[in-house]
């Protein structure tokens, strides 16, 4: 530990399973949260795990142990404006070189504490998108890269109808409850946990970061060629059922541009590192 890295607490209800350290990180935009698995003896390096639009790094939760099991040290982060992390307002803090400085800055608090050399790092989705933007920054800080669920680029209008009821509501609300009137009063005791965490998460997350995010997965500048002159080995995967963000063929093309490797994750939908974790440890493992 350094004294940028110290201990934090959980994050509303969800427990954190046995062997996943809660941390704060000191960092340029104030403290940002993390969790961390480490493994029982040497193994695979260290590994930095980005979530994605609307998440955390409790998004991430089942996987991290797993990762540990298959020798991983394995960090995951929530970015400016998710969940417990520092969120600054405007969405002008909410860029895709701002995103992409954080998760650089994480990866140099991470090797800091850990002594480790360049890390694994994984974006999920839209974690994808601002992964790409820091090998981009900074290849040297990372050893690889893993684009779960994330695609090359955006297109104009994309989440125009989450953008527009954002900004109805005059930015004062947040997605679930707009999604979900008929039990955003209701008691916690009402809900289930996974749905009261959900909700308690949502109402936490910056409006400015969702309409920051939602311009950055707009940007239809591709940077695939770019990612692949770094020279940095890339896994692009997907669950066989992921439907949610980008086509799939994009994926799999964007893997043969960068001289990947390409997979896709069993009985798993968009969130392969909830809906079947095991797998997906092994795939990062293999």
């Amino acid at each position: 530990m350094t004294d940028r890295v110290t201990p934090g607490a959980p994050f509303t209800v969800l427990p954190v399973p046995g062997g996943v350290e809660v941390l704060r990180l000191a960092c340029s935009v104030g403290t940002l949260t993390a969790l961390r698995a480490r493994p029982a003896g040497t193994g695979h390096g260290t590994a930095l795990l980005v979530p994605g639009f609307t998440g955390s790094k409790e998004d991430f939760l089942d996987l991290l142990p797993l990762l540990a099991d298959h020798g991983w040290d394995a960090w995951a982060f929530s970015q400016r404006g998710q969940g417990d992390s520092a969120a600054p307002e405007g969405e002008s803090a909410y860029t895709r070189e701002l995103f992409a400085a954080d998760a650089v800055e994480v990866a140099r608090l991470v090797r800091a504490a850990t002594g480790a050399g360049p890390l694994h790092l994984l974006g999920h989705s839209f974690g994808g998108t601002v992964a790409q933007a820091a090998a981009l920054a900074a290849p040297g800080e990372f050893a690889d890269l893993v684009l779960l669920c994330s695609g090359p680029h955006g297109w104009p209008g994309r989440k125009a109808a989450e953008e527009d009821r954002l900004r109805a509501a005059g930015k004062r609300t947040d997605l679930w409850t707009l999604d979900n009137p008929e039990r955003a009063a209701l008691d916690p005791a009402e809900l289930g946990l996974v749905e009261r965490f959900v909700r308690e998460r949502s109402r936490h997350t910056s409006v400015d970061n969702l309409l920051g995010a939602i311009a950055v997965l707009r940007d239809p500048e591709d940077h695939t060629l770019a990612l692949a002159a770094t020279g940095l080995p890339v896994l692009v995967a997907h669950g066989v059922r992921d439907s949610d963000a980008w086509p799939q063929p994009w994926q799999r093309r964007s893997a043969e541009l960068l001289g990947g490797r390409y997979a896709v994750i069993p009985d798993a939908g968009h969130l392969p590192n909830q809906e079947n974790p095991a797998a997906t440890a092994a795939l990062l493992s293999g």
